[in-house]
């Protein structure tokens, strides 16, 4: 709440003429109606005072009513959220990891580290409580923002009785930007129509730069300024972690330049340590961690319990969690495995390392401009815990799995020279997110060990007096806006543009920034995501492993056969010892009091469905396409999305283009989908129509046309005749020039699944982001003669 000494102009100029009369120059001004009763900013937006109509005509004679501003309390600080991308527990150098994180090591040392803080079980969910102060489930986000089924708990629609950080700060006067991934947004609206009322600059964001996506290429990515689609800069060099940082200090300067008297809300969402693991092709080729993980995540997990409990992460005795069974053990693996394995983590390392970097850099810049000692900082090192979407062997193009086409070990070590690399999309073996999670197992998608736990630094000096010490209290993502408003000494709103909302769920942590010793807060949390859950209370979590992504069946097929776990955490902080045969009461008190938590967040119905997830008429969720089996599109229309294009996978179609070319011929791209890790093109070489499918980067299947296109106007077709048999089958495509065919081949094999998770686009008259074919620049692919449109048909 604010106090009367840092009121605000807004709340002095009310009160002077609330319900009263004030002789300025020889009129008398009042307001219309009284100002809302209750706490300054509980009604958001506050309301400009409103006068009643003043009756003396001659400006001269009548003095200007008092300016109205709104600011937050004085000495309010400056907010910086920093969120990186499935990172683990134990990876940073200062939660006794094996990974160099001077940023997080300096935060920590100058702030405070906390060890048992929390996050949810997958991205979205994380990100949209995170900003909310509310759970998952009341965000509508229970799994990730692309696999949304109709239910409310999970439709990926926040409630408008729900309003971000960036629209709370934004109301009291702070700049508020969002810098990197947003995959909170649905992504049925992520296209040029929309709607736009869920993209963070219609949230409570005045900027926005970075990419709408569950992940990106960080060579290639499919950017966003705004709600404008802008592309990839052509620069050979281009990283996006680097491009991230540089735009974000831009934006401190030159609001700090013209409003200095405003603080600054900046969400920085990094998108490493997500897949893919590529850093900059410099930091790559320095080898940082050449050979450090040849023991393997056996023994890596050991030599970090052993820092862990040093540093005083974890207390003396704390042991290690048994990883499942079906994780390999280091020991039993060949040389191969290992070498393959090892080079994966290597390269991890690297792109987390190189986060951290860019993470200070921002820090840097905020030092520079004389802002960083009243600049409320959290830190907070993974959103979900490490991937395990790369399965027990890892991958070199994420997508193969997803599409029936597993990469066993001798194919990734034929391409271990690449692994990293531009020309890799590549993602780690499933051990290594165990060892993230030292001293529990488990990682993403799980609901407790190494899908929950995540360290945090919080620094700022002007708030916090000590410095470098640990907190052991229990906290939660939920708690980070709660934390921020107590701050910045404003209240909670209870509506917001006309709307009632709902109450936060979060607790504030400041009680704990000066109190290392203060009585824990928040005694009770749930969690769940796709059937794995677990509830928090009082020191004692217990947990359920539902459904395991790696493993090919559910663990139980009914939810009340599943089997609970039950643990001690302030004895057992890993989760190594299983109470619940011990304390069979405990286990259902605990189980009761999920129910209970589940009903009143609304977590029913849970879904424990996979691929199924991924189609969209499947899933539930709203389709732009749906139903429709014909599309035309035009030049000029931006990167379109899997879930914003009509489905050209695993069906027979034709392509039909209406072209102009001119005097000479033609060259370029006329309609193309993906990119280089799965995709295909249809375009021009030397005149020549070709179409290329590029398979995982493993295989690509070309057909070429002998003659060039003539002059004027020509009627493109691709006509493809898919094999049938279910999904990821192959076809016959044939090349019709004016409706005879001049070309005609077979693709073995198609992707059946998806391209890329909105990773890549399609795009008429161009390839955009990275190429499917290396028949043409990357960078300049554009059809030079005129496109008028081009259709694409189901034929079934």
């Amino acid at each position: 709440m604010a106090s009367k000494k840092s009121a605000t102009t807004a709340r002095k100029a009310a009160k002077k003429a609330a319900g009263k009369t004030s002789r300025i120059g020889k009129v008398k001004f009042v307001l219309a109606a009284p100002p809302s009763r209750g706490k300054l900013g509980e009604i958001l937006p506050i309301p400009r005072p409103v006068y009643k109509p003043v009756r003396e005509p001659d400006l001269k004679k009548v003095d200007p009513p008092p300016p109205f501003t709104v600011k937050p309390p004085k000495g309010a600080p400056n907010v910086l959220i920093v969120l990186l991308d499935q990172s683990c527990y134990a990876d940073p150098t200062g939660m006794g990891g094996p990974i160099n994180t001077p940023a997080f090591d300096r935060l920590a040392k100058n702030g405070l580290k906390y060890v048992n803080f929390h996050v949810n079980p997958l991205c979205s969910p994380t990100r949209a409580a995170l900003l909310t102060g509310r759970t998952q489930h009341q965000c509508s986000m229970a799994g990730v923002a692309g696999t949304a089924n109709a239910y409310p708990c999970d439709s990926s629609i926040r409630p408008q009785t729900i309003s971000s950080i960036g629209k709370i700060l934004q109301s009291w006067g702070y700049c508020t930007s969002y810098f990197g991934k947003c995959n909170e947004t649905p992504e049925y609206m992520v296209n040029v129509s929309g709607p736009f009322d869920l993209w963070p600059t219609h949230t409570g964001f005045d900027k926005f730069y970075g990419y709408i996506a569950g992940e990106q290429s960080l060579f290639h990515p499919s950017l966003v300024d705004g709600t404008t689609f802008i592309g990839t800069p052509n620069d050979p060099d281009y990283h996006f972690n680097t491009d991230l940082t540089n735009k974000a200090v831009d934006w401190i300067r030159a609001t700090r330049s013209l409003t200095p008297d405003r603080p600054f809300l900046m969400y920085y969402a990094q998108s490493a340590s997500h897949p893919p693991h590529t850093p900059p092709v410099s930091w790559l080729k320095k080898d940082l961690y050449k050979g450090k993980f040849d023991q393997g995540w056996d023994k890596i997990r050991e030599e970090i319990l052993e820092r862990q409990i040093k540093l005083g992460i974890v207390p003396p005795g704390t042991k290690l969690a048994a990883n499942p069974d079906s994780v390999q053990k280091w020991d039993d693996l060949s040389a191969d495995e290992k070498k393959v394995y090892s080079r994966q983590m290597e390269v991890y390392a690297t792109l987390t390392e190189h986060a951290d970097y860019e993470v200070g850099r921002l820090i840097d810049g905020i030092e520079e401009m004389g802002e960083l000692d009243n600049t409320l900082i959290f830190y907070i090192f993974g959103d979900n815990g490490g991937s395990i979407i790369g399965d027990l062997n890892g991958t070199f193009v994420e997508w193969s799995a997803l599409n029936n086409a597993p990469e066993d070990v001798p194919y990734l070590l034929s391409r271990l020279d690449e692994y990293g690399g531009p020309n890799s999309y590549p993602n780690y073996a499933v051990g290594w997110a165990m060892a993230g999670s030292t001293p529990a197992t488990w990682a993403i998608t799980m609901a407790h060990g190494g899908g929950n736990n995540a360290g945090m630094a919080v620094h700022w000096p002007a708030g916090i007096k000590t410095k470098g010490e640990i907190r052991r209290q229990y906290a939660s993502v939920i708690d980070v806006v709660p934390t921020i408003l107590e701050a910045v000494g404003i209240p909670a709103p209870k509506i917001v543009n006309g709307i009632k909302q709902t109450p936060m769920a979060g607790i504030s942590m400041k009680y704990s920034f000066n109190n290392g010793r203060a009585k824990e807060r928040h005694t009770t949390q749930y969690n769940e995501g796709a059937g794995n859950r677990s509830i928090y209370h009082e020191g004692w979590m217990a947990a359920v492993v539902h459904n395991v992504t790696w493993e090919p069946t559910l663990r139980a097929e009914r939810y009340e056969d599943d089997k609970w776990e039950l643990y001690n955490m302030k004895e057992d902080f890993g989760l190594a010892n299983d109470l619940a045969g011990e304390y069979p009461k405990k286990v259902e008190q605990m189980k009761k009091l999920f129910d209970k938590e589940a009903i009143k967040y609304g977590v029913y119905p849970m879904d424990d469905r996979r691929f199924e997830r991924l189609n969209a008429e499947v899933s539930g969720r709203p389709d732009i396409m749906a139903g429709r089996k014909e599309l035309t599109v035009y030049p000029g229309m931006p990167g379109m999305t899997e879930n914003s294009f009509i489905d050209t996978k695993s069906r027979s179609l034709t392509i039909t283009c209406d072209l102009e070319i001119p005097k000479g011929g033609a060259e370029g791209v006329v309609i193309a989908q993906a990119g280089m890790f799965g995709g295909w093109s249809l375009y021009l070489k030397n005149g020549k129509p070709k179409y290329a499918y590029n398979w995982l980067a493993r295989e690509k299947y070309v057909i070429e046309a002998p003659d060039k296109l003539p002059e004027g106007k020509v009627k493109l077709v691709y006509d493809f005749d898919y094999d049938g048999g279910g999904l990821h089958k192959g076809g016959t495509g044939k090349l019709l020039v004016n409706g005879k065919k001049v070309a005609e081949g077979r693709i073995d094999k198609t992707m059946g699944a998806l391209y890329s998770l909105a990773a890549e686009t399609a795009d008429i008259g161009l390839d955009s982001y990275s190429p499917v074919t290396d028949d043409y620049d990357p960078w300049d692919n554009s059809f030079t003669g005129t496109i008028k449109s081009v259709t694409l048909k189901h034929k079934d």
